[in-house]
């Protein structure tokens, strides 16, 4: 089947979603023992760390930050860019060393890699000491893999086919006062560089009414913040029918007056007048934007099969910008597309210049094998994208710097959420339109929003004092 008749396969595919509320008793075979995960990727891998951990707990499994002690290492992986790929390899490496020392450790892996079909043959080809293979679709299999392989039996490696969505309810959140909220899984837009469409599959979105429960559950634990998690979240509930809009599910959790909420990610495509009116409406709904503009030329816009134009994106930023009041807007920036010129850069460039975002997310384009793009021509040196990403970079830094600096003496609301770990006297946390500051306080305020005073201002983060 040739590319493009695969993507209109892959779009008519229905994927059956069984939503499985664990209900897992402990077992002898897992008492005692410890388990080690690191996540590499987006805020859905993070997240499915949590449901990982949580699962693993639930059976008996400890955690452990030290993988020598461990009896379980579980990589949960990403497959957006190469260099993703490369600190898996890297790290596959010393599980290697580790398991020839452990003959009886356990090395799982998962997440996104796990389900691009042409790399898991190959790690499984040259890294044979894996154990047990699984993907984002079927977490709850954990257990019954675990089990298989601690009794020798055949393990069930991840496969697509005849595949079946679980969805599950059981988390181990990294935070007590901030939680993700899964609203939607997969995507339907199919951009032509993005694997994403491949690994987690068609959009699907949760009903609403399960959404708003799973929030009020987290209110009524003391979670300040929320935030709304999913590929493209501003497409929520157009696969489900009788489901309602996302600025109407947006407005639904502002009601449920939890103290923070924010959503990510955006696309331009999607984003609608409603959504804007409502989180203009509610204070409790963040003043924060995430839009990935990817391209400012028209030409590489097209080309990436992202739907909109140079002019509609800048249209809709200055909407955004005049009625949501001081709202912060970042977004994401590939440089070195297939077919860029320095024409098309310049473009990019003069977005980057007319919108003054407030921090940017910006790659080199990676090519993945079994999207459109990975199959365009590319003529361009890489030294020549290296010189555009820095050129790039330094407009980035420049417009952060400056949004960071207007804060300067202003007062702003900041949920703490940590220690830092530079200085163990002051707390982190994150202002309403997401900026990280620094806060020399007492440790007893770790969990509370303060209004702090910003006393210093770098490109990347803040600094503040309670007064």
């Amino acid at each position: 089947m040739n590319l493009p008749n695969m993507i209109e396969a892959k779009k008519r595919t229905k994927i059956p979603v069984k939503y499985n509320y664990y209900n897992i008793d402990k077992n002898d075979n897992f008492k005692g023992k410890k388990y080690f995960i690191r996540t590499y990727g987006c805020q859905m891998n993070v997240h499915d760390s949590e449901e990982i951990k949580a699962l693993l707990e639930s059976v008996g499994y400890q955690e452990t930050l030290d993988m020598e002690t461990s009896d379980l290492i579980i990589l949960n992986t990403c497959a957006i860019r190469e260099n993703a790929h490369d600190k898996v390899f890297g790290f596959l490496g010393r599980c290697k060393h580790l398991k020839k020392e452990k003959k009886d450790l356990i090395i799982a892996l998962c997440g996104c890699m796990a389900q691009e079909e042409h790399v898991i043959d190959e790690i499984l080809n040259k890294h044979k000491y894996i154990d047990i293979v699984f993907g984002t679709h079927n977490i709850n299999e954990l257990p019954n893999m675990l089990l298989e392989k601690i009794n020798k039996t055949n393990i069930n490696v991840y496969s697509k086919e005849g595949e079946v969505i679980e969805v599950g309810n059981l988390y181990k959140r990294d935070s007590k006062y901030s939680a993700w909220v899964n609203i939607m899984y997969g995507c339907d837009k199919f951009c032509t560089y993005c694997i994403v469409p491949y690994t987690r599959g068609k959009q699907r979105s949760r009903k609403s009414k399960d959404i708003l429960k799973e929030i009020e559950e987290l209110k009524n634990k003391g979670y300040k913040e929320i935030t709304l998690l999913g590929q493209n979240v501003n497409a929520y509930g157009k696969d489900l029918e009788n489901e309602i809009t996302f600025s109407e599910l947006l407005e639904s959790v502002a009601k449920t007056n939890i103290e923070r909420i924010r959503f990510v990610t955006s696309h331009p495509w999607d984003f609608t007048d409603e959504m804007i009116e409502i989180i203009a409406k509610y204070d409790n709904i963040m003043p924060y934007i995430h839009l990935p503009l990817q391209s400012g030329s028209n030409k590489i816009l097209k080309l990436m099969g992202r739907r909109y134009t140079k002019e509609d994106y800048m249209n809709l930023f200055d909407k955004i910008k005049k009625q949501i009041k001081n709202v912060a807007v970042t977004t994401d920036i590939i440089v070195g597309f297939p077919n860029e010129t320095e024409e098309d850069f310049n473009d990019t460039l003069e977005v980057v210049n007319y919108c003054k975002y407030d921090s940017a997310f910006t790659f080199i384009f990676s090519p993945r094998i079994g999207t459109p793009a990975a199959q365009m021509e590319d003529k361009t040196d890489l030294k020549v994208k290296e010189q555009r990403l820095q050129k790039l970079n330094e407009l980035v830094n420049k417009y952060s710097l400056e949004n960071n600096k207007k804060l300067l003496n202003t007062r702003q609301k900041v949920l703490l959420t940590e220690i830092s770990t530079k200085d163990e006297n002051k707390l982190c946390g994150y202002t309403e339109t997401m900026k990280l500051v620094n806060v020399t306080c007492d440790k007893k305020l770790l969990g509370t929003i303060q209004l702090v005073k910003i006393t210093d201002a770098k490109s990347f983060s803040l600094e503040g004092i309670i007064e």
